[in-house]
């Protein structure tokens, strides 16, 4: 479990981030919700461990994240930031052996084993026929595929991503997010990821993080999301709830 305790970041003298307390199952599919500026960056970046609060503590298993060893923290929880690093030169196959790092290292022996675990993710994530391609060739949604293979290569029992879907089109926005839910009911992997997509939310979350100028609105199971109201005062404008026409679950629409 994520324990987040009397946590504040503090930035030019204003605080942008301030949680009393807030528990995140680390196996379910929690997506993260609010405004623009509303922390969502800050929470995963908290949670992904790449600095610490000014006030209160993270914990992850009971252990205080920051006493993590960088080894052992990409053992167990994968996170792919908003701003993908450069993979100039390097194809399909390549960026997503950047996953057993964390267990062989640079100078470590590579097995069987890893090649397995490699070809394994390139397959579960569909993109084993471009494992030749060079990553930067690929279309946005092929390439946001291949790193959540990366992340599976690596794997971590928790997969945390900043935005995903932010620059694909709509059916690739769906088509990640069904591998992600999959994987995650597939493989009891937890899933932390930031998502503007309300509708994103109500179709695949089974859990929710809703924050609201720095502070948590709520948060819990996703069955929170079914009232117009919580949603309305969340994003300050008039939101309805409608039935899918084909499939059961409500979609959001702004009045």
């Amino acid at each position: 479990m994520y324990q987040l305790t009397q946590v504040k970041v503090i930035r030019d003298q204003r605080t942008i981030l301030d949680i009393e307390s807030l528990n995140i199952d680390p196996h379910a599919l929690t997506v993260v919700l609010g405004h623009n500026g509303s922390g969502k960056s800050t929470l995963v970046n908290l949670l992904a461990n790449q600095f610490n609060p000014e006030e209160g503590e993270v914990t992850l298993a009971g252990q205080p994240i920051k006493y993590y060893s960088a080894k052992e923290l990409a053992r167990t929880v994968a996170y792919l930031p908003q701003k993908l690093p450069e993979v100039a030169g390097l194809n399909v196959a390549e960026l997503v052996r950047l996953g057993r790092f964390p267990w062989r290292g640079t100078l470590g022996r590579w097995r069987k084993e890893d090649e397995q675990i490699i070809a394994q993710a390139m397959e579960e994530t569909g993109v084993t026929a471009f494992k030749d391609t060079l990553a930067d060739q690929l279309s946005g949604g092929e390439r946001q595929r291949t790193w959540v293979a990366m992340l599976l290569a690596q794997q971590a029992e928790l997969l945390i991503l900043d935005e995903p879907t932010s620059a694909l089109d709509i059916h690739h926005q769906y088509q990640l997010m069904e591998l992600l839910s999959n994987l995650n009911k597939s493989t009891g992997k937890g899933v932390i990821v930031i998502l503007h997509d309300l509708n994103l939310a109500l179709r695949f979350a089974t859990q929710i993080v809703a924050l609201k100028a720095g502070k948590v609105a709520f948060s819990g199971d996703a069955d929170l999301l079914l009232d117009e109201q919580r949603l309305t005062d969340l994003y300050a404008t008039p939101v309805t709830l409608i039935d899918h026409p084909q499939q059961n679950h409500k979609v959001a629409i702004v009045c």
